[in-house]
């Protein structure tokens, strides 16, 4: 009797055939249970994507390990491969290949569906019936899928691609017709002794310096303009809280055009200090006296610039604080000092948190500021490599992939600021009251 039962039992167990042909064809059991518009689609897939890999796809995928086999020689008329373009095709392979993994386990678990419902004594789904399947209880496996894939496809993809180039030798004197192979000597030369690695300690020290300055520079400001213009004892308040919003509702490329004027050789501050009888100061120039002049006018335009915006989040921060607060504080005695100090300063902190982690981040890959200040400036001292001494990571890098073609370098420095920054941000966030005590200021 019991071998009976396991007999029975391995019987309903056993795979159905149509899985099997599922299992070895995508869509052959689908037709095999009638499902032949689903089945066909899955076929069809099926075939491109085997026709796409014979045609090119393997070849590319093996490209992808290899980054070409054959360099170009004009002399002797040989077409050679570009490192570049098989680093592409190849990883568009790969992503082809795990769509397909996707849609070839779909089709087998629709497979097996079907069978456990021909089992039930269930027929099989239509076509119209499976569509409405999807738009109903699997709408949001449905409604995910496009968003999904072209996500992954303009994305994805791309910061793949750059990740990849950090661990090749691409760029310098590698590039097309020459093969790139890879390697890990775009990190090696970050990280050594040499020009690129004692340049990219200076600049990571400064810029590490730069992003914590002018985040504090602009909050303090910020707030200290909001706190000065709510007190009531200011008149045209509304009117002293326009010319900062004008600030701020200018196009900020323009402000930093007019302040590289301001502050140039021949500009009018310099005008005015010579009409004074005062000596001329050359305050953008690739001299090593204008180091701190141009990283102060920095800091100063990234305020001017900034400010506002912090100034204008906190006046509705401060207008929200409960006033019962502060009229407890007095009558128990405390300053103002110590109400700023213990009421208003952590209401701030809390809400602005996020937002100052998000100026934080957009401080430390501020490209504009020192772009348009001193565009083309290389530091002739201290042994800078193709930089200045007021670049930030986010401009080396720029001078290094796009106006010397060192490509494996800069993407290497963009994964590291990357990493610096999302470290910083995720450690000051989960230490923070906006996520330990959100309770309490709610």
């Amino acid at each position: 009797m019991r071998e009976k039962i396991k007999k029975s039992g391995a019987e309903r167990r056993r795979t159905p055939w149509q899985v099997k042909l599922s299992m070895a064809v995508m869509g052959l059991g689908q037709l095999c249970y009638g499902q032949i518009v689903k089945g066909l689609l899955f076929l069809l897939t099926f075939a491109g994507t085997l026709f796409y890999f014979i045609t090119r796809g393997f070849r590319d995928f093996v490209g992808f390990f290899t980054l070409g086999t054959t360099e170009e020689n004009l002399w002797m008329g040989i077409p050679g491969d570009n490192s570049l373009t098989m680093l592409i095709l190849g990883l568009f392979s790969i992503f082809i290949l795990i769509l397909f993994l996707v849609l070839h386990i779909a089709n087998i678990k629709d497979a097996v569906y079907t069978a456990r419902q021909k089992e039930k004594g269930i027929p099989a789904h239509t076509f119209r019936q499976s569509l409405q399947t999807a738009a109903d209880a699997k709408f949001h496996t449905t409604a995910l899928t496009i968003p999904v894939v072209g996500v992954a496809i303009f994305s994805i993809l791309p910061i793949v691609f750059m990740i990849l180039i950090a661990f090749t030798d691409l760029g310098g004197d590698v590039v097309y017709p020459k093969l790139a192979h890879w390697s890990l000597s775009p990190w090696k030369k970050i990280l050594s002794l040499g020009k690129i690695g004692s340049t990219f300690l200076k600049i990571l020290q400064w810029n590490v310096v730069w992003a914590v300055t002018s985040t504090l520079l602009n909050f303090i400001l910020g707030l200290g303009m909001a706190l000065l213009l709510s007190k009531r004892n200011v008149r045209g308040s509304k009117f002293w809280r326009a010319f900062p919003i004008l600030a701020y509702a200018i196009p900020g490329f323009i402000s930093m055009v007019g302040f590289k004027f301001m502050f140039s050789q021949s500009g009018p501050i310099n005008y005015y200090m010579d009409r004074a009888g005062l000596m001329r100061i050359f305050f953008l120039t690739n001299d090593a006296s204008a180091k701190w002049w141009a990283r102060g006018i920095g800091l100063f335009v990234n305020a001017w610039i900034t400010t506002p915006s912090i100034m204008l989040m906190t006046t509705g921060i401060l207008s929200n604080i409960n006033t019962d607060l502060y009229e407890a504080a007095s009558l128990d005695g405390a300053t103002p000092f110590q109400q700023f100090k213990k009421i208003t300063l952590p209401f701030v902190v809390f809400s602005t948190t996020p937002v100052l982690i998000t100026q934080f981040v957009g401080n430390f890959n501020n490209f504009g500021i020192f772009f348009f200040l001193r565009n083309g400036v290389i530091s002739n001292y201290g042994n800078y490599f193709l930089a200045s001494d007021t670049d930030l990571l986010i401009n080396w890098l720029y001078k290094l992939s796009v106006d010397n073609n060192y490509y494996s370098i800069g993407a290497a420095i963009s994964l590291i600021i990357f990493l610096i920054t999302a470290a910083v941000s995720l450690t000051v966030y989960v230490r923070s009251a906006a996520y330990k005590q959100e309770d309490t200021y709610q």
